[in-house]
């Protein structure tokens, strides 16, 4: 009896204005090809749930990137989350009592836990920025593209970090199940 793993793929940089533009169809067929069952893909932006039959690693993202780029032509990175870690980083978003907006609050997700040097940037408010041990929060009141938090800042965190907001995080987890 073999089980079933569920992960969720967050891909960077994809449909976002006119460039790197993928159907949701070939993004499905990416996954499906490599052998992966129960693929469901949300929104425009690169979400996408889907079943294995084993514990995925690096390799998978490897594949999964250059199939991709195969079938598409468009390159980008992805970020391979396990449904329990992809749980576990929503529940404990300690900005949940904070935020009244769902689109205001992201979750910024890494491959591994943030750097312990990492230090939030000073002068946010009304912003908040929370560093958690599996991912990065913040509550952004007065909208996301008016952030304070530099660009800078979000690409010390590496090539793979991928933001989404709440909205989007409830739905994922809606079809993780």
């Amino acid at each position: 009896m073999s089980t079933s793993h569920r992960y969720v793929a967050l891909l960077r940089g994809i449909n976002v204005g006119t460039a790197n533009q993928i159907a949701m169809s070939d993004l499905r067929d990416v996954f499906v090809s490599l052998g992966y069952t129960d693929v469901e893909t949300l929104l425009r932006s690169g979400n996408v749930v889907f079943s294995a039959t084993r514990a995925l690693g690096p390799a998978a993202t490897s594949a999964l990137e250059t199939e991709l780029k195969s079938v598409t032509g468009v390159g980008a990175r992805m970020l391979l989350v396990a449904a329990d870690r992809f749980h576990r980083i929503a529940e404990t978003n300690p900005l949940l009592s904070v935020a009244d907006n769902p689109s205001l609050m992201v979750i910024t997700f890494l491959p591994e836990a943030p750097p312990a040097s990492l230090e939030v940037p000073s002068d946010l408010e009304p912003e908040v920025l929370v560093v958690g041990p599996d991912a990065i929060y913040q509550w952004c009141p007065l909208g996301v593209s008016k952030s304070k938090v530099p660009l800078s800042w979000f690409r010390a965190l590496g090539p793979t970090a991928t933001t989404r907001n709440q909205r989007t995080v409830d739905k994922l987890r809606g079809l993780l199940g």
